[in-house]
């Protein structure tokens, strides 16, 4: 197939003229092990992204071609790619594991587009690595879908993510708790460098190797440090801020990772390795969305400390770069960068534009009685935008989201007295906080729906549907209104674990 040009005249991009600039694979051999993806025996796609595809500038018309299962499924190989798997160690659930790795992920090769932007292509599911241990190398259709959907839920929702430009699957069943059909997906980020990328140097004291990974993510992700009196110290200083921030917004719109050791936590602030994630339905700050998380480690309410804890590993990674003081620094701005976005984004979500002292207070007050109530967190906030500060009874819709209605009067009286404050309107303040509040989340029954669906009866309509309804999670879409609902009560629980 030919190149065609687009109707803003950009060239697009046939699978063969992706153009391949493989950096990480030209580090030394330590660092990665090349190794082929292996393939399932008859692929097929289940589910394309165009809005991934765009970031390659990749043609649609290649979609639909007989062979692109065959490229994202390892049975072809495309021109220029370098497949390796990378090494990285971490601390999961608090414990150091000295050797980890791409144990199911291989690294196809990275793309570096016209705009300059680069790009690497990992394809998750793809078979044994070195780093496999007792695993399989493979991923299960189930996991794949919700690692597709969620990373594009994040995109549109404005949190940093990596993104998944498809799902191939084949015939093959892979045993996880139960039998499952395989699939592979083709995960997109500009690096899958992680913290636990820097601990395997350090604490095998391999230190020329840590200085030279130090040197490879400023000088293809963060050039602009070089100019620091002391480069490594400014790295640390840039990811703490940038985690702080990223922490900040999942707080924010209610959504839990559950699993974030420090071999999940990207160098560039990035949400990544979806599994036992969660969005909160009613507000519950204890929520654990991770199965197999038996002490809470990683609950909805401790994840601003594990972000410090972390980054507190990072720092200790990097401290043969950098001198206490800046050391002891990085911590303090992750803290200081996440307290200030959470509390800018929380007064976008009231609708308030100014920050006025008890702000904090205002929205602790409401959390706690969301809490007591268990009211649904995406809900409510989208409800909230219809309040009128003019009339001293609040809206019943509004209302009665809470068990302790009084209660809650009490609260919207201050609420009331904060918006006349800063002489807010009632019109203008609900497009504000339309775009603050997001009707529609990745709910878990709503994946296991599209899951369901996939597996038993090969259907992956839901699977489109989803992902194109939560690309415009702020607007109102005419016949999707029980997407924006909570599960029904009587709905069975569904169940995530590490293997999700």
């Amino acid at each position: 197939m030919e190149a065609v040009v687009a109707s803003d005249n950009t060239l697009m991009n046939t699978l063969g003229e992706l153009s391949f600039d493989n950096t990480y694979a030209r580090l030394p051999e330590v660092f990665w092990e090349r190794v082929k993806p292996t393939p399932f025996p008859n692929p097929y796609v289940v589910s394309v992204n165009p809005g991934a595809a765009g970031l390659l500038n990749l043609d649609p018309g290649e979609f639909t071609r007989p062979d692109f299962a065959e490229y994202f499924c390892g049975v072809k190989l495309l021109p220029g790619s370098d497949p390796i798997a990378m090494l990285y160690s971490g601390h999961q659930f608090g414990h150091y594991v000295p050797q980890l790795g791409d144990g199911r992920a291989i690294m196809l090769g990275e793309i570096k587009t016209e705009n300059g932007e680069r790009w690497e292509l990992q394809l998750k599911g793809a078979g044994l690595t070195r780093y496999s241990r007792d695993g399989d190398g493979r991923a299960v259709l189930r996991s794949t879908i919700r690692e597709y959907l969620c990373g594009e839920a994040m995109h549109a929702l404005g949190i940093p993510t990596t993104r998944s430009l498809c799902i191939v699957a084949g015939e093959e069943i892979v045993w996880r708790e139960r039998p499952e059909p395989g699939a592979m997906l083709l995960r997109m980020a500009p690096s899958h460098v992680r913290f636990g990328s820097f601990e395997v140097f350090f604490y095998r004291r391999q230190h020329e190797y840590l200085k030279l990974l130090a040197d490879y993510v400023i000088d293809e992700h963060y050039p602009h440090v070089r100019e620091a009196e002391n480069p490594y110290a400014r790295l640390l200083h840039e990811v703490a801020m940038r985690t702080g921030h990223l922490v900040a917004q999942w707080q924010a719109v209610g959504w839990a990772h559950g699993v974030l050791n420090t071999d999940n936590m990207s160098i560039l602030g990035l949400t990544m390795d979806y599994g036992p994630y969660g969005f909160l339905e009613r507000y519950d700050p204890t929520f654990i969305c991770n199965h197999s998380d038996h002490q809470g480690r990683y609950s909805f309410q401790h994840q601003p400390d594990i972000g410090y804890w972390n980054i507190r590993a990072l720092g200790q990674a990097l401290s043969l770069l950098m001198d206490e003081e800046n050391l002891k620094l990085a911590p303090q701005l992750y803290e200081q960068a996440m307290l200030e976005k959470y509390a800018e984004l929380m007064r976008s979500k009231l609708g308030l534009t100014e920050s006025h002292a008890g702000d904090d207070i205002l929205v602790t007050d409401l959390l706690n009685l969301m809490d007591s109530s268990r009211a649904d967190y995406t809900t409510f906030f989208r409800a909230l935008g219809s309040f009128q500060q003019e009339v001293s009874t609040v809206d019943s819709a509004i209302r009665d989201f809470f068990l302790h209605r009084e209660a809650f009067d009490d609260w919207a009286g201050r609420y009331r007295e904060r918006l006349l404050a800063e002489k807010s309107q009632n019109a203008e303040r609900k497009v504000r906080m339309d775009q603050a509040n997001p009707k529609y989340v990745l709910r878990n029954h709503l994946a296991e729906r599209a899951i369901q669906q996939a597996e038993r009866e090969k259907d992956y309509s839901e699977i489109d549907r989803l992902r194109e309804l939560l690309n415009h999670p702020y607007t109102d879409q005419p016949g999707m209104e029980g997407y924006a609902l909570p599960a029904p009560d009587d709905s069975p629980p569904i169940i995530v674990s590490c293997s999700s």
